[in-house]
């Protein structure tokens, strides 16, 4: 009978337990697009800081948070292209950095103040939650951000390799692992 008791406490225990999630790292993607196919050229940024508190859910964790991403750190895998991208897209204008705030976060849904070029804009993104993993994505309008001069530079720099085509929305995305801890 004892073991009955101590099996239902147990297991009650871990149904009723209270879980907090945590993140400490964020992977933010990117996809542009170029010539008139509308063919993606995509990368990651190698330098963001994630600042999120803990929550009840990944929903609650998300909302709130905040994320600052180094321009310069954008990664293409490929050297050439990264440098170019630095130097007639982001120094074009001086943009050093963007941040992202999630305002709201619920059921898959988001939405996210991203500033960049000294403009803000919200940003509706979609996510989900795989494998201890939130993933998300959306788009942006480079009109939105004032960045359309950056936009004519990167198309000048690189305009045989897009036959003349450099596209103003771009695919924007995030991954952040999570870690779960139940009491």
């Amino acid at each position: 009978m004892n073991k009955l008791i101590l099996a239902t406490l147990l297991i009650s225990g871990t149904i009723f337990a209270d879980c907090n999630y945590h993140a400490n790292d964020a992977k933010v993607t990117w996809k542009a697009f170029k010539t008139f196919e509308k063919i993606g050229v995509g990368g990651v940024f190698d330098r963001s800081r994630l600042n999120a508190e803990g929550g009840s859910s990944a929903d609650a964790l998300l909302a709130n948070s905040t994320l600052t991403i180094d321009t310069l750190s954008v990664n293409s895998g490929n050297a050439g292209r990264d440098a170019t991208l630095v130097a007639s897209f982001f120094k074009a204008q001086n943009v050093q950095a963007i941040t992202a705030k999630v305002k709201s976060a619920k059921e898959g849904k988001a939405l996210v103040d991203i500033t960049m070029n000294g403009m803000t804009k919200t940003i509706p993104l979609s996510y989900t939650l795989n494998d201890m993993k939130i993933v998300g994505k959306g788009f942006i309008d480079l009109n939105d951000f004032g960045m359309l001069p950056s936009l004519v530079s990167i198309n000048k720099a690189c305009y045989e390799l897009h036959a003349g085509k450099t596209w103003q929305d771009v695919e924007i995305g995030f991954e952040i692992p999570l870690q779960k801890n139940c009491q």
